[in-house]
């Protein structure tokens, strides 16, 4: 039986020009990470390593690998990327939003995430260059197949909230609408594992911050 970690991606540049970058508190999660993982993955390295094909998926593996001494390249799993949420927006509020540069701007975008997120996942909206949401589905079971059907020691997955989240509710059997909570919830480079054999996952942890556990890094608990 394995171990497969599923690793949300640093804090990126939320209200930036170009959100998929680290900021550089989320270079700092990363390495943070890596180096909480170290002496774990020593004694127990991980067989293989795969993740989306964003920027911000690569940077944040690069951390952990530099934090812990891994040398792995990646497998690149574009299934494993997260959902688009302007275009997921844009699809039921066409007009042009504010930069959301304030708290009530802030609750404003996700509440409008919240309800596009269901909309498509009703099928009542097809966001613009997005796959539906089945499959989109499709992409995160496919990389959990594979997991199960090529590997038996442990595993290591960098991707986003939505994929994360949405592979919780697959393992869990829950409703699609159940995984936008958990997805809302979910922390930077926050870490979630599955146990696993060739049949099935099962739910061992979610979005935990055990390398963020101490009162020197309060403040690098972000969710963006």
């Amino acid at each position: 039986m394995g171990t497969l970690y599923l690793v949300r991606h640093g804090q990126a540049s939320f209200g930036a020009d170009d959100y998929d970058q680290l900021s550089p508190l989320g270079h700092q999660q990363a390495l943070r990470l890596g180096q909480y993982l170290q002496a774990k993955l020593q004694v127990q390295p991980v067989e293989a390593v795969l993740m989306g094909s964003l920027k911000r998926h690569r940077q944040t593996w690069e951390g952990i690998a530099q934090g812990a001494g891994l040398t792995h390249t990646p497998e690149v799993w574009p299934g494993l990327n997260e959902y688009d949420s302007h275009a997921l927006i844009e699809a039921i509020h066409p007009e042009p939003l504010a930069k959301p540069d304030t708290p009530e701007l802030y609750r404003h975008h996700f509440r409008l995430l919240r309800d596009a997120l269901q909309a498509w996942m009703a099928g009542r909206t097809q966001p613009r260059g997005m796959p539906s949401y089945k499959d989109f589905v499709g992409g995160i079971e496919a990389a959990l197949d594979h997991v199960r059907q090529n590997h038996s020691g442990d595993v290591m997955i960098v991707s986003s909230g939505g994929p994360i989240s949405t592979a919780v509710g697959q393992v869990l059997g829950a409703p699609a609408e159940t995984t936008i909570e958990l997805n809302l919830r979910i922390r930077n480079t926050a870490l979630t594992e599955f146990v696993f054999n060739p049949k099935r996952h099962m739910l061992l942890t979610y979005n935990t911050l055990p390398h963020l556990d101490s009162d020197a890094h309060r403040d690098w608990v972000t969710y963006a």
